[in-house]
């Protein structure tokens, strides 16, 4: 993240996108509060690297196995913004209740 932060230009239209290594292909999700730790650790960074206004107005999204049975929880952290789905989106039936979670919030 470091490296990539002097090369965005406009902030305006900046989202970033979290998932655990240890998660990608697994269909493991982190917890809600581990996430949320790195999600919170994520935006300290923007702020202290760039600047508070950008780290305060970035959308951080979770991209961990998000599913409609976790997906409430997870958008109700803080620093939570949004999700990157993955297989959850190719069936209406699972990406619907994490779209009204999202949109709930």
């Amino acid at each position: 993240l470091k490296a990539v932060l002097p090369a965005v230009k406009g902030w305006g239209g900046f989202a970033l996108a979290y998932e655990p290594l240890w998660a990608i292909g697994t269909g493991n999700t982190a917890s809600a509060q581990q996430a949320q730790d790195v999600h919170d650790h994520i935006r300290k960074f923007v702020s202290n690297t760039v600047s508070a206004e950008v780290g305060a107005a970035l959308r951080i999204c979770y991209g961990g196995s998000v599913k409609p049975k976790n997906s409430a929880e997870l958008i109700s952290q803080k620093d939570i913004d949004g999700f990157l789905v993955g297989g959850a989106s190719l069936k209406s039936e699972t990406f619907l209740p994490i779209i009204a979670s999202v949109v709930s919030k």
